[in-house]
């Protein structure tokens, strides 16, 4: 989710789900390191429970970055391994590591010994041509014998040569059973499984065999089936919170980002599929696609935009 899961992003997530386990965007242990942190790695306490990924291959760069994550506050430390970007794997990091379990289970130890929160591991249940299910229960059994116990596994194999990064979230086949035999393999892991999953129905039928459920773009393109996340997964919380509940929660966070020289399109961005197949979701994307990019932006674009849609559904309320 490099480039969409910002700060911004993960607190209007955070907006609709108390108690979901949020992940950042995939962060290199060099930038950690040397980079602007506030800017890369800066969050709001009540985006937590958070995890911070890192990519890297590196012991001692991810161990120092690990530390660093640890006392900002992160939750959890998550070494990406299943990127397939052709970017990432120029920096030997991403799901090239596959081929070397060693190195992996070398980079996980260090980050163990460096913090006292969760390492977990991301990755894919293959690449290339290191598809038979052997090589990936070896991966597993070498990468949790550095201690890991959390894997969180993209249920695809990626394709490193030959196909896009776009193209490896779709066009290599699903395989859940390889995931759920994993964790029948190893029922002392905690799997947590991901891609494709596009329906919270989906999520529960995935938790009758894993731990848990890993959403990415659905939750990022049609964000309001977060908004169910507690009660029906996690069997907590009242009444789900409204879209238009949620849209008068963040315009405080929109106004003091606004009033830090920040520009109103740096949030709305993340949040034009809120009322995604709604009545007034078309004016709704339309309105701020088409103001809140201007660099005068203000709040009330925002509450305009929220008013159309609003609008809108009652009118349709209305007639029915």
């Amino acid at each position: 989710m490099m480039d969409w899961t910002d700060r911004h992003c993960r607190l209007f997530h955070r907006v609709l789900s108390v108690h979901a386990r949020l992940y950042t965007e995939m962060v290199t242990a060099d930038a950690v390191l040397r980079g602007d942190r506030e800017r890369l790695i800066g969050f709001t306490p009540v985006e937590r429970p958070l995890a911070l990924q890192l990519g890297g291959s590196d012991p001692v760069k991810l161990a120092a970055a690990c530390r660093i994550g640890e006392d900002l506050g992160y939750d959890e430390i998550n070494l990406n391994v299943g990127c397939p970007s052709d970017r990432v794997q120029e920096g030997r990091f991403g799901a090239c590591l596959m081929a070397e379990p060693t190195l992996v289970g070398d980079c996980v130890a260090a980050m163990r010994a460096a913090v006292a929160v969760p390492v977990t591991v991301k990755c894919r249940i293959g690449i290339d041509d290191q598809d038979a299910e052997a090589d990936f229960q070896s991966f597993i059994e070498t990468v949790a014998a550095s201690g890991c116990s959390v894997f969180i596994v993209h249920a695809r194999k990626a394709w490193l040569k030959g196909l896009s990064p776009r193209e490896n979230r779709d066009i290599p086949p699903l395989d859940y059973n390889r995931v759920y035999r994993l964790k029948a393999a190893r029922p002392d892991l905690t799997i947590v499984i991901n891609g494709g999953i596009e329906t919270l129905a989906a999520c529960e039928g995935h938790l009758a065999h894993v731990d848990g459920v890993m959403l990415g773009r659905i939750a990022y393109q049609q964000p309001y089936l977060l908004a169910e996340v507690d009660r029906r997964v996690f069997g907590v919380g009242g009444a789900d919170v409204t879209r238009a509940e949620a849209l008068e929660f963040l315009v405080p966070y929109v106004e003091q980002h606004l009033r830090s020289g920040g520009r109103l399109s740096n949030i709305t961005r993340h949040i034009l599929g809120l009322y995604h197949a709604r009545p007034g979701g078309r004016l709704f994307r339309r309105h701020l696609s088409e103001y809140a990019v201007r660099r005068d932006a203000g709040v009330d674009v925002l509450k305009e935009a929220m008013q159309l849609a609003e609008g809108r559904a009652l009118q349709r309320l209305a007639a029915e």
